[in-house]
């Protein structure tokens, strides 16, 4: 019989209960014991959930107190050396402390998980001994079948993905890696079938990039030993993200489920099936319900994909699933009060996607009969929101159809803009800048929120947001700053706050989602054709270069980037939504130049987030997200000065197009991931104006003077001084005001440094 299953669900819970108990533990408000038994609640409230949906394989240890690579690591004790750790199980400060670093030591490396918009903190293998600390999945297990009777499927990140996410070992060190850790491996899942565990999910999502000869002879090593050593226990080897690459190797392990996405490598893997079929001793896990997006799916479509997998595959060995975690998505629409009808009616959140799965699971083993009113009230709901008035708007289909045409070109290449810049603004060497926000105070999301509610008037908000701009200009120009910003204070968030302008967007009430540790985030929704309706940020930053004579700079959100923090629509393609959003952006931009500011940033910290895992579409798509930036900025006159940032990516397989861009200054975070990114530097030219961040705003410790001369001495070992810009590695929204200035004044003492010792090359 047809089971179900999903691969993750969402650890905040429906009213970010979890982020909350993080943010009381971590300021003193709540003990150990009490934060452990909010998450434990939290836990259990989710698996009961999936019970009474009706799930039949419900995973367990896919929660997580942080981040579930940081989890992989703890549970091996793999601790950096700079943090205060003896063996044995993990402590609390330690692990938070390797999150978000400490007085003492500086947080490990955080980057992008694949290429979604969640965040993991990068496992440091230097020096490393492992061994185990706490069988988590077993721990999971046994919490789920005593306090609920749940025999779950333990969840755990494979050995290959988790050595291929870690730093801190050379490739020629990855087979005495692999050899320390098979044995750890073994000891957990050989304890889980002892427990009496049916089936484990093993996640490597590393499986659908490309891999070597040697990582496939790994993938054999590996899964042939857990096949020797624990032969009693079923294994879904799943992956994610896109299809599979060396798909006849990898059906061949010795395993009893393979996973595949349907959605994201829907083309590959089936393709492979075709042409391959299925191994008939082993189970599929068809991921057909998107993990990652928010939309209702199709489910005639997704019932004739699991006709078409049956005559490959019976009935009795597919495992209908999502095609990732959903971890990605929000926890459920029903409590979204303000959406267009057209529109909540068309989406499918993390309840509703179990709903879906368990729908679909119902079809395949009863027919399409026992669900006949749900697939007629399904395609209703689609078709609705495809006849909607915001889907077709020929006047903006019109205008972008020709400016996509263009090459987006500025008049004059950079060294002569730079000349003309420089001239205008006449800004010393090495000048300092922040990169937008400024500390966001209980006050200033107070006043928000009571402007929101309509207990403030908009002239009283308005007012309120004059004056910190006025602080903030003031500390800056004290501070010592060259380049100023007003702060953004009137934004909630770097995508909202400009969804909220823009036609074609829609926001939720509780639509949040996790994006590292206790950061979330309400993606927009972008489910109509973007358009620019009036100015959205030029007050606040005209009002800002008033108070004073240094250039503030305009700050904006790139096309790119609000793209891939938005959940978007799925009727065309991802390009045309980039160039509708480039010209409506390229509006705002004309309008700030028009009202007198003269370096304007559009900040893209999401383009290398969304370039596709297969390395064939990765030109294409960086073309287009290039030419999208291009076309935002390309109007603008030659002495303006165009801004962008970068952060928490790796960027040396896109330096070319990072140039392609041709903005006159980039800034990219550097900090966190100790001056690497500067080894690309070495290998790699680069003439344009660049700040590489000094330090991590992430992590609450004020780093100190030698700290910040010595990153901007490794960068200007490679770069040119005339085109160095010092800054921090991002916005300083979420940071105290008393560390976010006693980390500026020492950013501006490094610089003071700094200047002096690299005068000569100037």
């Amino acid at each position: 019989m047809t089971k179900s299953s999903v691969l993750g669900y969402p650890r905040i819970g429906s009213n970010r209960e979890w982020k909350k108990a993080l943010e009381a533990f971590w300021a003193g408000k709540i003990d150990e014991t009490e934060f452990q038994s909010r998450l434990k609640d939290i836990r259990l409230d989710h698996l009961r959930k999936l019970r009474e949906k009706g799930i039949d394989l419900i995973p367990v240890n896919d929660f997580s107190y942080y981040d579930h690579v940081l989890d992989t690591a703890a549970m091996f004790g793999i601790i950096p050396k700079r943090f205060d750790y003896d063996g044995g199980a993990v402590p609390l400060s330690v692990y938070y402390g390797i999150a978000r670093g400490t007085k003492n030591a500086a947080a490990s490396e955080m980057t992008k998980w694949f290429n979604t918009n969640y965040h993991y903190i990068v496992p440091e293998l230097d020096g490393a001994t492992p061994a185990i600390t706490e069988n988590k999945p077993l721990a999971a297990y046994r919490e789920a079948k005593e306090h609920l009777g749940i025999e779950g499927k333990p969840v755990l990140l494979g050995p290959l993905t988790f050595l291929k996410l870690s730093k801190g070992y050379s490739e020629s060190e990855t087979d005495a890696w692999l050899e320390r850790l098979l044995p750890l491996y073994v000891q957990i899942l050989r304890e889980l079938a002892l427990e009496g565990v049916a089936w484990v999910q093993i996640d490597e999502p590393i499986l659908v990039t490309r891999l070597s000869g040697e990582d496939l002879g790994r993938l054999k090593t590996i899964y042939g030993t857990f096949a020797a050593e624990v032969p009693a226990l079923n294994v879904m080897l799943q992956t994610y993200f896109e299809a599979i690459e060396n798909y006849d190797e990898i059906v061949a392990l010795p395993v009893q489920g393979i996973g595949l996405d349907f959605v994201h490598g829907f083309a590959g893997n089936i393709r492979s099936i075709k042409s391959s079929g299925f191994p008939a001793d082993k189970v599929l896990g068809a991921g057909i319900v998107d993990g990652r997006g928010i939309w209702k799916a199709p489910l005639r479509e997704k019932l004739g994909l699991l006709e078409t997998l049956q005559q490959f595959v019976s009935a009795d060995r597919i495992v209908v699933q999502s095609s990732c975690s959903l971890l990605h998505v929000p926890v459920t629409v029903q409590n979204e009060t303000k959406l267009l009808p057209e529109l909540k009616n068309a989406l499918a959140f993390a309840d509703e996607k179990v709903d879906e799965i368990v729908l679909l699971t119902k079809a395949v083993s009863s027919g399409k009969d026992a669900v006949a009113g749900e697939l007629e009230a399904c395609d209703l709901a689609i078709g609705a929101l495809m006849q909607s008035k915001e889907r077709n708007r020929s006047d903006i289909q019109d205008a972008v159809a020709v400016i996509g045409k263009q090459d987006g070109r500025r008049n004059l290449p950079f060294a002569e803009r730079h000349a003309a810049q420089q001239q205008k603004w006449q800004l010393p060497v090495l000048p300092t800048t922040t990169i937008g926000s400024f500390p966001q105070s209980v006050e200033v999301r107070k006043a928000r929120q009571l402007w929101r509610k309509g207990e403030w008037s908009s002239e009283q908000y308005a007012g309120f947001i004059r004056d910190q701009i006025d602080t903030w200009i003031n500390l800056q120009e004290d501070i010592g700053l060259d380049v100023l910003v007003h702060g953004e204070f009137e934004r909630t968030d770097m995508v909202e706050f400009f969804g909220e302008k823009l036609g074609g967007f829609a926001f939720t009430q509780y639509g949040w989602v996790q994006s590292y540790g206790s950061r979330c985030v309400k993606p927009p929704i972008i489910f109509g054709d973007v358009a620019f309706e009036e100015p959205m940020t030029v007050e606040e930053t005209k009002y800002a270069q008033s108070k004073t004579s240094r250039p503030v700079k305009g700050m904006l959100t790139g096309p790119i980037t609000i793209m891939n923090w938005s959940f978007v629509r799925e009727d065309i393609s991802r390009e045309q939504i980039a160039y509708q959003l480039a010209y409506a952006l390229r509006q705002e931009v004309e309008a700030l130049e028009k009202a007198g500011i003269g370096l304007i940033q559009v900040d893209e910290p999401a383009v290398r987030e969304g370039l596709p895992l297969k390395e064939k579409d990765q030109a294409e798509y960086l073309a287009w997200a290039v030419k999208a930036f291009r076309l935002t900025t390309c109007t603008v006159q030659d002495t303006t000065q165009i801004h962008t940032h970068m952060c928490y990516c790796e960027f040396h397989d896109m330096i070319d197009s990072i140039t392609e861009m041709d903005a006159d200054v980039i800034s990219i975070e550097t900090s966190r991931s100790h001056g690497e990114l500067i080894h690309s530097f070495e290998e790699n030219t680069y003439g344009l104006g660049i700040g590489l961040g000094v330090y991590d705003i992430h992590s609450p410790r004020v780093p100190g003077v030698e700290e910040m001369t010595g990153m901007i001495d490794r960068a200007l070992r490679v770069l040119d001084p005339k085109l160095f810009w010092i800054n921090p590695d991002c916005g300083l929204k979420t940071r105290g005001m008393d560390e976010t200035i006693a980390s500026l004044r020492n950013m501006v003492e490094a610089t003071k440094i700094s200047r002096d010792k690299y005068a000569v090359r100037v």
